[in-house]
């Protein structure tokens, strides 16, 4: 049998131990691996803020478009993607408040949409992305100084007002001929309306139009503009894309059938009942939005994506509003409809 100085042992020992400790702080480290990981995925999820003008559930379609246009880009809500929802519930004047809250959240990309909100947005954060999924002129409304070179923190996608409204009319005059006299509700806290009827004035001259505007401040509001609207002898009215008639166009569409006055709005408004529908593919709008966030989310600066404008429009009739109204729809209008409601 052959024996070790106790030095030997001493030290071999010692290597054991060390071996041990060494085997220990691996398997320590094995633990702590996934546990950084998982960490590092949960930095990952992009914060995405969403400024809204109105409530929440009249937007809910648009929401969904959106949320689609992420999920076909890879973007998993929990997974890899969050969105904070703010609502102002059609108080414009909470819009600053809520775009401060996102801001104090830090989230990665603020997206809103409509005049007011995109202005409140663009004041709210100077280094913040902001995401415009629509507003009525940009540059007239001061949102950008130009379409080409936005600059700053805020891209997205415009419309051009005046030329819509003006088409609404001229639409409107070829199902009554006789139209003299149009309204035009009108919110004076939407900065947008002041260039716009400006705009829609000098557009109609030459159909010797005259427009009559009836300020909405809320919903309340709207039966007695309607009633004022029958009372002054106006022929037909437009409706324009400002967030309170969006949410409240069933309501609208209901006023102008009982004052027995043909109406012409927004795109979806003949869903809910309005005679007209002529304008921007919103929906198309809601889903493209989720192309520029996906862009900032992967480095690209707002300052260096264009605003984009409007390019496919949607023309719905509703026919069945049209008999309630005794009027018929002259057949060179239903052969451009995109869609006739029946």
């Amino acid at each position: 049998m052959t024996t070790q100085p106790l030095s030997a042992l001493k030290m071999l020992l010692s290597r054991h131990t060390k071996r041990r400790e060494f085997i220990t702080l691996l398997g320590g480290a094995g633990a702590a691996w996934p546990l950084a990981a998982r960490a590092q995925q949960a930095r990952k999820i992009a914060r995405i803020g969403f400024l809204g003008s109105t409530f929440a559930s009249p937007w809910a379609s648009r929401v969904e478009v959106f949320r689609s246009g992420l999920r076909d880009l890879g973007y998993v809500e929990g997974e890899n993607i969050a969105i904070e929802f703010r609502w102002a519930e059609e108080k414009y004047d909470q819009l600053p408040r809520l775009a401060a809250e996102l801001v104090r959240l830090k989230v990665d990309v603020l997206v809103t949409y409509g005049t007011p909100g995109s202005l409140v947005a663009k004041r709210a954060t100077t280094t913040i992305p902001i995401v415009m999924v629509h507003s009525g002129d940009a540059v007239a409304t001061g949102i950008v100084a130009s379409l080409a070179r936005p600059g700053g923190n805020l891209t997205g996608m415009t419309y051009f007002l005046p030329e819509l409204t003006a088409k609404r009319i001229e639409m409107l005059r070829e199902v009554v001929p006789h139209i003299g006299q149009v309204a035009i509700p009108v919110k004076s806290d939407n900065v947008f309306f002041t260039t716009a009827l400006r705009a829609v004035e000098t557009q109609v001259k030459s159909l010797n139009i005259k427009l009559q505007y009836f300020e909405i401040r809320g919903t309340n509001d709207f039966a007695e503009a309607f009633a004022a609207m029958a009372n002054r002898g106006v022929d037909a009215v437009v409706i324009l894309e400002d967030a309170i008639f969006v949410s409240n166009a069933r309501m609208i569409a209901d006023l102008a059938v009982k004052q027995r006055l043909p109406a012409a709005g927004f795109d979806e408004f003949p869903q809910a009942g309005g005679l007209i529908g002529y304008g921007v593919d919103f929906p198309a709008m809601y889903r493209r939005a989720a192309v520029f966030v996906d862009k900032i989310l992967k480095g690209v600066k707002p300052a260096d994506i264009p605003i984009e404008q409007a390019t496919k429009f949607v023309l719905v009739i509703n026919v069945k509003t049209a008999k309630a109204l005794g009027l018929e729809i002259p057949q060179t209008i239903l052969i451009r409809a995109d869609e006739v409601i029946e």
